[in-house]
């Protein structure tokens, strides 16, 4: 079964004449993972470890496995550093960006268009951070919580 687009849903939506039905015929559309679901799944798919994360994030240990424990609530900026020490994608980033309830990262925004070029190049956070100081922009704070 192939993933309805956002909108798609959102044209369902309009149409709908009862809310249960939409919400019954597009459960498997739904996102419905917390962030630490997620972010521990893809822990299990990349094959690496917590200790490869937080070299990868340059974010402190202690936060880290707070952050995969459900108990702390990162930043935007947080999640994205999280993003390169996992490797992941921008589609996973985005989705990750989506379930913590933050802003997913959009092409026109000069910031996050520099952050989607480095995630889709395989960019280190230390690479990222120099093309956004580059280009004077602030960089992904890494600093301890």
């Amino acid at each position: 079964m192939n993933q309805k687009t956002t909108e798609e849903l959102t044209h369902e939506i309009k149409s709908a004449t009862d809310i249960d039905d939409y919400l019954s015929a597009n459960s498997n559309h739904m996102l419905t993972a917390s962030l630490s679901e997620y972010l521990n799944t893809l822990l299990l798919q990349k094959k690496i470890r917590k200790a490869d994360v937080i070299r990868g994030s340059l974010l402190s240990r202690a936060y880290v496995y707070k952050i995969f424990a459900g108990e702390k609530i990162p930043s935007r900026d947080k999640l994205i550093a999280l993003a390169f020490g996992l490797g992941l994608s921008d589609y996973e980033t985005q989705k990750m960006l989506k379930l913590s309830g933050n802003q997913e990262l959009y092409a026109r925004n000069k910031r996050d268009a520099l952050i989607l070029f480095a995630l889709q190049k395989n960019k280190s956070i230390l690479e990222i951070n120099e093309l956004l100081y580059d280009h004077q922009f602030t960089i992904l704070n890494t600093a301890k919580e």
